[in-house]
């Protein structure tokens, strides 16, 4: 399933699925612990992985229109908390996905998309090591007391992917 399509000004043009709807992320509500494992570099074929764990806390804001969740682990032996706030929009049936967190205090430019059922795509441009990446956050929520969010990067248009972050919820 491919969501999205770059127009002629390189912006990304994303539709909504048929089933997306304001209640996509409603099995996220309470608290998790997660197991994270993430690259230590992107987009130069590293294989070296860092696992670490964290925990999350997720409720709905905006009479069920929005979202929010904050997550806790340590990095480098620091504490480190994120943020995460998603809106629905009931126009376009697509959500929007904002993440800040404790290193840059500031909400990023979001990643826009939707769920078919019970996986979720959201797509975004960022720079990453100097290149311009369409970013995909893909969630999997067949199995809602674990879902599963990854992260890649894609630095030729979508060809190809390089998936480097993932995140295997359970309840706590």
């Amino acid at each position: 399933m491919r969501a999205f399509s770059i127009l002629s000004d390189g912006k990304l043009a994303i539709t909504a699925s048929e089933t997306s709807s304001k209640n996509d992320f409603d099995y996220l509500v309470g608290n998790w612990k997660i197991k994270n494992r993430t690259l230590n570099e992107h987009l130069n074929g590293s294989d070296e992985w860092e696992e670490f764990d964290a925990t999350q806390e997720f409720r709905l804001v905006l009479l069920g229109l929005g979202n929010v969740d904050i997550f806790h682990t340590e990095l480098g032996g620091k504490p480190f908390e994120g943020l995460t706030v998603r809106l629905f929009d009931p126009q376009t049936r697509l959500w929007t996905i904002y993440w800040a967190d404790s290193n840059a205090a500031k909400l990023d430019g979001g990643k826009v998309g939707s769920f078919d059922g019970d996986m979720g795509e959201f797509f975004g441009r960022e720079v990453v090591g100097g290149k311009d990446v369409i970013v995909k956050f893909h969630w999997d929520k067949r199995n809602p007391k674990a879902p599963i969010y990854s992260r890649a990067f894609s630095a030729d248009a979508g060809q190809t992917w390089e998936w480097n972050w993932y995140s295997n919820f359970s309840p706590r």
